[in-house]
């Protein structure tokens, strides 16, 4: 084990402390006498969140907060195929109606009316798809979690935003559970996760929805993951993961009980309690900055760590429980 100085501190630096750097990351800068530049179309209303994060952002449009980004349009698909989603279509369409969304009926209709996108599809298979037509037109795009149904197309998917330079960013809402703000500033020696972790079938078992307590891991613990293991029944997987500086993290996905999501970290000041969950605001404010300015509060490098964690979670179940090194697996999935 390292010296207990050398272990990881965790540093929470909200993006609008970066406000000023769009330019000089080479990103384009919205500018900021259009009233127009504010328009937000969603692709996909196959997810509850099409119409929660519509509540929010159209009844606060005056709060500075959210900079006066507010959704004007959506494109209703989505996933044709799973029936959890697919099925709540016609009714999603009905309800964010009645905040005089007008509706496309196409990816393509949507980038007319609009400024920025919400990708909101809930079937990550489609994602790489939408995205790239997204990115054709320029416009800055939040894509919610999954960014992909695999770590194959989430490394096409940042490779394809650095091909047009159009500025993209992934994150479940998760990332912002209360207690994580207590963090800053000390030194992280682990951290244990929990959130349910429901399968579906079409897309690796922890993708779907074991990706909130993933993320939530992530958060507290950054990057730098070596190997993983995973103890997988039909009721729970304990997925450990071991970082390069000595610390253990661990997430549990439940699917039986209600867990609920939250987690603990241990720190050199004594162990810190995360959550309850904080809902959708604090996330829809960083992708309102993310808007504005065009920097990224979460960097593709974490993201597609947090793929390749689950990606290895699953090598390791398929293998009995065998330690699987993420490096090996980043290199198998780049095209």
């Amino acid at each position: 084990m390292k010296n207990f100085e050398q272990l990881h501190r965790r540093t929470f630096i909200r993006s609008s402390v970066f406000a000023g750097l769009g330019m000089s990351l080479g990103f384009p800068s919205l500018g900021k006498s259009k009233a127009t530049e504010k328009r937000v179309g969603i692709i996909g209303l196959d997810t509850s969140h099409s119409l929660a994060f519509t509540k929010v952002l159209n009844e606060n449009k005056d709060n500075e907060n959210y900079h006066g980004y507010h959704v004007v349009a959506a494109y209703p698909y989505g996933s044709k195929t799973i029936a959890s989603s697919a099925d709540r279509i016609p009714d999603y369409i009905n309800k964010i109606k009645e905040y005089g969304i007008d509706i496309t009926d196409s990816i393509q209709g949507l980038l007319e009316k609009v400024d920025v996108v919400l990708l909101e599809t809930n079937d990550g298979r489609l994602h790489l798809e939408q995205a790239i037509e997204v990115f054709k037109s320029g416009k800055r795009v939040f894509i919610d979690k999954p960014i992909a149904a695999s770590l194959k197309d989430s490394i096409a998917i940042f490779d394809a935003a650095k091909k047009y330079n159009v500025p993209v960013f992934s994150a479940s809402s998760l990332r912002y559970i209360k207690g994580i703000e207590k963090l800053e500033g000390r030194i992280i020696v682990g951290a244990d996760t929990y959130s349910p972790a429901s399968i579906e079938p079409t897309h690796p078992d922890l993708f779907w929805y074991g990706i909130h307590g993933v993320e939530t891991l992530f958060t507290a613990l950054g990057p730098g993951c070596v190997s993983v293991t995973r103890t997988h029944t039909e009721f729970t997987d304990i997925v450990t993961g071991i970082w390069e500086d000595g610390k253990v993290g661990t997430f549990r996905g439940t699917r039986s009980g209600d867990s609920g999501f939250g987690g603990t970290v241990f720190t050199d000041k004594g162990a810190i309690v995360l959550g309850p969950y904080g809902g959708y605001e604090p996330l829809l404010k960083e992708i309102a900055i993310f808007f504005e300015t065009g920097v990224v509060p979460v960097q593709a490098e974490e993201t597609l760590e947090i793929m390749a964690f689950m990606a290895a979670a699953d090598e390791s179940k398929i293998k009995g429980g065998r330690s699987i090194k993420l490096a090996d697996i980043m290199k198998k999935n780049r095209r």
